[in-house]
């Protein structure tokens, strides 16, 4: 039995069951912060002619906050469904990604009207022609139908409906990468590849162009489940001292490259020729030095942000790690903020304060909508002033003894043969001779006699957002 148990353990193919999970150490919250600045970073890029785009990546180099989104999704993707797997079956992964599908696709139609009244309460004018909801307020009717197959989309809500898509898929993508990781990888970057080469691209509305190509983009959603899955075996080649200078150097180069924009001596400094090269970057199909960039990005962190990082502990981290945990209102709310602060820059004022004010206030906004958002999660398990008798919690009314000889046996317990006759009434024995095996919702090794006592909870953990 011990043997058993140890090959179980020590097998070096993974199962859905070795999964990388949190368990015992909690959420990852360094997830929950990626995510909660990349919120931040998207609100302040797309309000026009704003001062607080200087904060964010979009200045520093070829990517920005839309690269880390799309990982960071991979890797919540892989963590909630791989313990819905798990907990509940390939049942219960189809329909929470279904479930989680049908929920974005309801945001993005209600934020779609939601912006087409802002706008048309405001007058339309400038604001309607560069929020691409001057078809909507023309031609409502057709654009609807469109909208509600995803080949519509607002300015700055296109990220929504490649979400829809991509939890759609995302059963079927598991299943590949808990069986094939590294061949699924590979498809994935053939595609990518072909993208690039063909112009491949799903159809939209009206003008054919998607901000964020699907088929390009799904590179970021495997990459972040596939280093969930496979990522302990290359974790070694990311940590090496030669990864580390590699990424330093190509985002030293980015940087420079990225400066040269708006810094006249750097301008001069970079040859023309290069410019002309490396320009103009395409961010609808992901460009490779944009893929390059956030990778590059992506093994400074792996370096120097430890799970246990201090700085996730300051105010403006517990602000992010809210904003990340509740993400897909907290985008919408977002992008409504945007328009306002778009509104208010053109009828107001465009001046640096208003733009300070603009980009400070609405990021403080989607902080305090987070904190909201989790209160109203939190509030209905507290009951601070319940008796301990009326709380919510299942008494047992029947008690099971169960006994398994093989692992008695093993361990050289001798088992009295009066307990083994023994079956007064009231009383139920069981007598197993399965041999160890694992939880179903865990990835620990469990004797078979712990499940006498009820299955074990269904925590799906780090969600999906």
């Amino acid at each position: 039995m011990g043997n058993q148990m140890h090959d179980r353990i020590a097998s070096s193919k993974l199962t859905v069951g070795e999964l990388p999970e949190l368990t015992g150490q909690g959420r990852d919250l360094r997830i929950d912060a990626c995510r909660g600045i990349a919120l931040w970073c998207i609100f302040l890029d797309h309000v026009p002619n704003n001062i607080g785009t200087w904060l964010t990546l979009r200045n520093y180099g070829f990517s920005d906050a839309a690269e880390v989104f799309m990982f960071v999704s991979g890797v919540t993707c892989a963590l909630a469904y791989g313990k819905a797997w798990r907990c509940e079956g390939w049942t219960g992964v189809i329909s929470r990604t279904l479930q989680r599908s049908w929920d974005i696709y309801v945001a993005f139609l209600l934020l779609m009207l939601a912006c087409a009244i802002l706008v048309h309460l405001t007058g339309g004018g400038r604001l309607a022609d560069e929020s691409n909801t001057r078809i909507l307020l023309d031609h409502p009717g057709a654009t609807l139908a469109r909208a509600a197959v995803l080949q519509y989309r607002l300015v700055n809500a296109d990220v929504l409906p490649v979400f829809v898509l991509l939890h759609l898929l995302f059963a079927p993508l598991l299943w590949l990468l808990l069986r094939v990781p590294n061949v699924t990888l590979g498809a994935s970057l053939a595609l990518y590849a072909l993208v690039h080469a063909f112009g491949w691209t799903v159809p939209a509305w009206p003008n054919g162009h998607w901000a964020f190509n699907p088929l390009a983009w799904q590179l970021l959603v495997v990459l972040g489940a596939w280093w969930m899955i496979e990522g302990k075996r290359f974790r070694p080649w990311v940590t090496s001292r030669t990864a580390l200078v590699a990424a330093v150097l190509y985002l030293v180069f980015s940087l420079i490259i990225a400066l040269s924009w708006s810094i006249k001596p750097l301008e001069a400094l970079v040859p023309q020729a290069l410019l002309t090269l490396l320009y103009p970057m395409d961010k609808s199909n992901l460009d490779p030095l944009r893929l390059l960039h956030f990778l590059a990005l992506a093994v400074l962190v792996v370096w120097f942000v430890p799970r246990n990082w201090r700085g996730l502990t300051t105010a403006v981290m517990r602000g992010a790690i809210l904003c990340g945990q509740n993400s897909l209102p907290i985008y919408c709310l977002g992008v409504l903020l945007t328009f306002a602060s778009h509104l208010a820059l053109l009828d107001i004022s465009e001046g640096l304060t208003m733009q300070i004010a603009l980009s400070v206030g609405g990021v403080l906004v989607m902080i305090v909508a987070a904190t909201l958002l989790n209160l109203i999660k939190i509030k209905p398990r507290q009951q601070p002033h319940a008796k301990p008798a009326d709380l919510p919690v299942e008494q047992p009314t029947k008690f099971e003894l169960v006994i398994n000889l093989k692992t008695a046996k093993a361990l050289g317990v001798d088992i009295p043969p009066t307990l083994l006759a023994s079956r007064r009434r009231g009383d139920r024995i069981k007598m197993l001779f399965a041999p160890v095996r694992e939880s179903g919702c865990g990835a620990d090794p469990v004797p078979e006699i712990a499940h006498a006592f009820g299955p074990p909870a269904k925590n799906v953990g780090q969600d999906a957002n």
